[in-house]
């Protein structure tokens, strides 16, 4: 009671305000499950408290959690019986309960006793019978009808009077007849008898009244079992078993089975046994040890004697003798020296060179002879190795100069003893082999051709290495010497260009390329290397156009009618190639009339026709000759030259009489001006637009004054009319010009004599031109310059 009072004590300063905690409570066995045992209220400020149930001694599930609830500022906590609570005084008379109280921060545990009295007006069905399942009980078919086959046993049941009766239904065929129960809880079986009923089993709902409107229900099964028979032997059985030694324990040796009802198994010799148990139900025999002959050898052979009964007739039984038989077993594998073998050659390493020795025993039999297997992993069916015994030799030759020749040679060697079973070893065998630079780079000289005029970075080929040793493509390449304008890819090959190349200094070039292989040995400071030639051609490319020497002249010519004169030759040439002397040459402009011609690089005036195109006057030519290489190189390149050419006609006179016709012929040569003047040549495209600009401009001022002075042309050309005299002396001077042609054909180059100076004073302009850039036609004096527009 002190403890108590000190927890409560507690309690009351933790959870201000606890009310009506009962710690010992009384209850009666007859309570209802949700009844409420007891309930206390208590306050909890500033917190949500909580009530737990933390166990119950004995444990049961009679109890629900405490709930908790809140009214006013006070919680009530409340502790009920669940729905599976069935309190028995005589069962269990005392519960302690655990409860956790916890408040904010504030935890406290404390006992609750319940005390379970006895209440001599209440009953209640107990134990199996009253469990869901029921109460099983077995009966042979063969029971006396009427029998009594059980007795329900409940607490006060013979003080309160207590009524029994069977209420499930019991209806044929199922049922043979209906199963009965006296006051006392007597089972009896139908007045029929169970025979014929054998492995049914009949399901009885059984009510039991007591007291005042007081009752419980329960069920009780009953199975019914055949007639058990009268001989039991054994089913046909080898006696002698035989085991392996390695049989763990609890291992199956055997199973002997009986002809009998609900068989029953044991060994009756040796007794005790310690090596073999058997199932009593089942008739397994099982090891119980390991059997192991070395150190036990007594358990090579052992006899056992097994006896078969019924359960139910023990007297009833039948004897077997065994004898197991325990073989030794092959158990360890062979053992190796070494056990792994891992090594590394060359793959010049020659055939039958010995790589290792193993040496192997077998524990379970030392001194037996083994037997050695090779077996190939990678590459599977490999004939680089060979086992000779227990010797590992190299037994072909080993090339790693083609793509997964080798490199790796995973086999292993399987060793096997001649036990039973067979035991076996494997060693495992990983034998690299590395590669040897055994041979030297090579290639193929090769020739390049490549355009003069070829710019920096050009590509001429490339110079293709080969290497027997693999991987055939590790090859760097160097030129070795040579000019400073060619380039090699040190990976690659490839040979370019760097600088510019010149057909007129150097033709051909030829360069050492050096090839040194690596990546091909295990030490990769061994390197091997070769060289080739290449010759490197350069095509002349015609990339210098002519020059004219001068590219400007200026020339004046007398022409004879019918004559052609010579007027100058054009000398061209390619400075930077001073051999290359073809050129074409043709007239592209100036020659509107088609008087001049070419006769290879000599330009010639044709005047041998007749007629009213003779000119009479002073005229000038603005030739443009075009001189173009005509060799084998392309492009053909040219330039053009420019010859103004001054044509002063010339006429001889001839005297006639009547009667005798005397031609006083001139001989005339040629007298060649040479006036060479430096000229400003535009570009043609500038020359073009300001030649049509030029035209527009012309053609609408002529419009405008065509338009404006139409009439004071008018009145000129009456003024300039030849009057009738004028026009008979006119036909007169045509006249002695056609008789005195023969005479200037018979000497076309005769010196010419001085014109008398009354006629340069009669002609003030005495020349007639066509402006190359305009084409309008002109008339000038060659004296002093001067120009008229036509």
């Amino acid at each position: 009671m002190a403890l108590l009072r000190t927890l409560a004590l507690l309690l009351a300063l933790a959870v201000s305000e606890l009310h009506c905690l009962p710690w010992f409570i009384n209850v009666s066995e007859s309570l209802r499950p949700g009844t409420i045992l007891q309930s206390f209220s208590f306050n909890c400020t500033s917190y949500i408290p909580t009530l737990q149930l933390v166990h119950v001694q004995p444990p049961t599930t009679f109890f629900n959690p405490p709930s908790l609830t809140r009214s006013q500022g006070i919680y009530v906590g409340m502790v009920t019986l669940s729905s599976l609570a069935r309190l028995d005084a005589l069962s269990v008379n005392h519960y302690e309960l655990l409860l956790r109280l916890t408040c904010g921060s504030r935890v406290m545990e404390g006992p609750l006793s319940v005390h379970v009295r006895r209440d001599p007006g209440h009953s209640a069905c107990t134990g199996r019978f009253a469990s869901p399942a029921g109460e099983i009980i077995q009966v042979l078919e063969t029971v006396t009808p009427g029998a009594r086959l059980y007795t329900l046993l409940l607490p006060g049941l013979e003080l309160q009077r207590a009524q029994i009766s069977i209420i499930s239904a019991q209806d044929p065929p199922y049922f043979p007849g209906p199963f009965s129960i006296n006051g006392q809880g007597w089972l009896l079986a139908p007045s029929q008898g169970l025979k014929g009923q054998a492995q049914k089993v009949f399901q009885l709902q059984i009510l039991v009244t007591f007291g005042q409107n007081q009752s419980c229900l329960g069920t009780l099964k009953v199975k019914v079992l055949p007639v058990p028979s009268s001989q039991i032997s054994f089913l046909k059985q080898a006696s002698n078993i035989t085991i392996p030694e390695d049989l763990p324990p609890g291992g199956k040796v055997v199973q002997v089975q009986a002809r009998g009802f609900d068989v029953r198994y044991e060994i009756l010799s040796p007794v005790p046994c310690q090596l073999f148990s058997i199932g009593r139900a089942d008739g397994v025999i099982r090891t119980t040890v390991p059997l192991e002959l070395a150190q036990a050898p007594g358990a090579a052979v052992t006899r056992l004697r097994v006896k078969a009964y019924e359960r139910l007739s023990p007297w009833t039984s039948v004897e077997l003798e065994l004898t197991v038989n325990v073989r030794s077993v092959n158990r360890w594998p062979p053992r190796c020296l070494p056990a792994m073998l891992v090594t590394q050659i060359p793959e010049t390493t020659p055939v039958g060179t010995v790589l290792n020795t193993f040496t192997c025993a077998d524990p379970d039999s030392p001194g037996s002879i083994l037997d050695y297997q090779l077996q190939f992993h990678s590459p599977p069916g490999s004939a680089s190795l060979c086992l000779r015994d227990r010797v590992l030799e190299v037994n072909a030759t080993l090339d790693c100069d083609a793509p997964g020749a080798c490199f790796q040679l995973a086999a292993s060697i399987l060793v096997l003893d001649g036990g039973q079973p067979l035991m076996t070893a494997e060693v495992p065998v990983l034998v690299m082999v590395t590669p040897v630079n055994e041979f030297s780079p090579a290639c193929v000289p090769h020739k390049f051709r490549v355009r003069e005029d070829a710019g920096p970075h050009t590509l001429l080929g490339s110079v293709v290495g080969m290497d027997k040793d693999y991987p055939h493509n590790s090859i760097e390449y160097y030129i070795s010497g040579g000019p400073a304008i060619f380039s090699v890819d040190h990976l690659s090959g490839e040979v370019h260009l760097l600088g510019s190349l010149d057909y007129e200094l150097q033709t051909l070039y030829r360069l050492t390329v050096l090839l040194i292989d690596h990546s091909q040995d295990q030490d990769l400071t061994h390197h091997r290397s070769g060289s080739c030639t290449i010759t490197i051609e350069v095509e002349d490319v015609n990339d210098h156009a002519p020059e004219c020497q001068p590219p400007f002249q200026e020339l004046t010519i007398y022409a004879l009618l019918g004559h052609s004169v010579e007027v100058t030759k054009v000398s061209c040439w390619v400075p930077q190639e001073p051999q290359r002397l073809a050129f074409s040459y043709s007239i592209v402009g100036g020659n509107s009339q088609s008087r001049f011609s070419l006769q290879g690089a000599t330009l010639v005036y044709n005047n041998i026709m007749l007629g009213p195109t003779w000119p009479e006057q002073f005229y000038t030519y603005e030739l443009l000759i075009r001189v173009a290489d005509a060799g084998p190189s392309i492009p053909h390149l040219s330039t053009t030259a420019t010859v103004i050419v001054h044509l002063v006609p010339w006429r001889a006179s001839t005297v006639a009489t009547r009667t005798q016709r005397a031609t006083v012929s001139t001989v005339m040569t040629p007298l060649l001006v040479t006036d060479t003047e430096a000229f400003w040549q535009p570009e043609p495209w500038f020359v073009v637009v300001l030649t049509v600009t030029s035209a527009l401009f012309v053609l609408a001022l002529g419009w405008l004054l065509s338009r404006l002075f139409q009439g004071h042309f008018r009145l000129a050309q009456m003024h300039q009319t030849p009057s009738k005299p004028a026009q008979a002396l006119l036909l007169n001077s045509i006249q002695r010009t056609e008789e005195s042609i023969q005479g200037c054909m018979e000497a076309p180059r005769m010196e010419m004599p001085q014109v008398p100076s009354s006629v340069n004073l009669r002609l003030h302009f005495d020349g007639r031109a066509q402006d190359s850039r305009t084409g309008r036609d002109y008339l000038f004096n060659t004296l002093t310059g001067a120009r008229r527009w036509l």
